[in-house]
């Protein structure tokens, strides 16, 4: 039976062309497209963590349901033992601390409020791949008071590189306290909220404004994102609930969650789109495939065959152009996807950003099986009703078609 259909698909090959196709390029387009989706997540994902939150983030308990507004009260006094802790972890590439605080900026011309952090210079650029610096320079060890304002914040101000700013802020005793900033430079992050009201300090600045010794947050960058699940378990099970929180980027990040959810369901209406267009097309080619061809099972069933061999002929025949169109939709697609991530597809900023980037498309194993499966499933799906209908012609009917 298996030499028979492929004989057949041989022996009439515009018609099997025809079927291949609708296979081949609705497959095809899966693979691409699922791709392209993938990348968009993957680089919505790094940008999310390299420009802001860190793959995993370790506070005191209450931090993020009350901490800004009184960071200060909120701080990890001891905060070195800790970070040797999770950096002995296997797959922890580095652990920074941050202290975070809110207060007002001075140009001397008019005020602002402003969101701060103090950080490490030199671990928080080897975190902060996605962000880039638009003028001047970034923050290193060196500065004891230099500071980095976010684009949108100094274009507010204009504010230049060279300027000196003034940030004061409330200390947790209720005083203020101020201290004088030379600004080294200006920079953009994925997010267009966070460049317009975010300052960056040296850590032990922030400290000092704060009248502080501790840290808000430490900050655990992973070698793989993937592992991101698995480490923040693991740091579960190492600190006291009651006095930490542990918060995974995904947490983090509203934006992210909402946006893959969105393009989850634009993706799923796309992959049934598809479903339906290849359905259709094998349809109606197996349609006209099978009644030009009555004449042909009539002598087969006039020969002996019976009605059920006709069937699993038919459905055979499309079982094999199923397997071959789908193998060869996926090996393109495949091909095709190498290609252009080797070129890349330049890509306006997502909404709420102003950073463009360079797509492409990634070869996940995920979005190839289920591709083929469409193709496979949609091919078969489209044969039952045009098989099951020719067998049902009467032999005498079936055989005056030859005539």
């Amino acid at each position: 039976m298996f030499e028979f259909a492929l004989r057949n698909l041989f022996g009439h090959k515009l018609r099997t062309g025809m079927t291949f196709g609708a296979v081949f390029f609705g497959v095809m387009s899966l693979v691409l497209s699922g791709g392209f989706i993938e990348d968009m997540f993957i680089q919505l994902r790094e940008a999310v963590i390299h420009s802001q939150f860190g793959h995993i983030q370790v506070n005191a308990q209450g931090f993020f349901e009350k901490g800004a507004r009184a960071p200060d009260r909120f701080m990890i006094d001891d905060a070195e033992p800790l970070r040797q802790q999770f950096a002995r972890l296997p797959g922890v590439t580095d652990v920074m601390a941050r202290v975070s605080f809110s207060g007002l900026l001075n140009t001397g011309r008019t005020d602002r409020s402003i969101v701060g952090e103090g950080i490490e210079p030199s671990r928080e650029s080897k975190l902060g791949t996605f962000i880039r610096i638009e003028s001047g320079r970034a923050l290193n060890d060196q500065d004891r008071y230099g500071i980095m304002l976010g684009k949108g914040l100094a274009d507010a101000f204009k504010i230049a590189v060279g300027d000196r700013v003034t940030v004061l802020v409330s200390t947790s005793g209720g005083a203020l306290n101020t201290l004088e900033f030379d600004v080294v430079g200006t920079f953009r992050s994925f997010s267009r909220d966070y460049d317009a009201r975010t300052v960056r300090v040296p850590l032990a600045a922030a400290q000092e404004l704060l009248n502080a010794k501790g840290v808000n947050t430490l900050v655990v960058s992973l070698t793989d994102t993937l592992d991101t699940a698995r480490i923040a378990g693991l740091l579960a099970g190492q600190l006291d609930s009651d006095q930490f929180e542990i918060k995974k980027w995904n947490e983090l990040s509203d934006f992210y969650d909402k946006t893959v959810t969105l393009y989850d369901r634009q993706f799923g209406v796309l992959r049934l789109i598809v479903l339906i267009m290849v359905l259709l097309g094998v349809a109606n080619s197996v349609n006209m495939s099978v009644f030009e061809r009555v004449g042909e099972f009539g002598t087969m069933m006039a020969l002996g065959n019976r009605r059920l061999d006709v069937f699993r002929l038919v459905m055979l025949e499309n079982v094999l152009i199923g397997v071959i169109g789908s193998s060869a939709g996926v090996l393109v697609g495949v091909a095709l996807a190498l290609v252009i991530s080797a070129i890349g597809i330049p890509m306006p900023p997502p909404p709420g950003s102003e950073v463009g980037y360079m797509a492409q498309i990634q070869v996940v194993p995920r979005e190839l099986i289920l591709a083929f499966c469409v193709g496979l499933v949609a091919t078969v799906a489209a044969a039952v009703f045009p098989a099951r209908r020719v067998t049902q012609i009467p032999v005498v009917d079936a055989l005056r078609q030859n005539v």
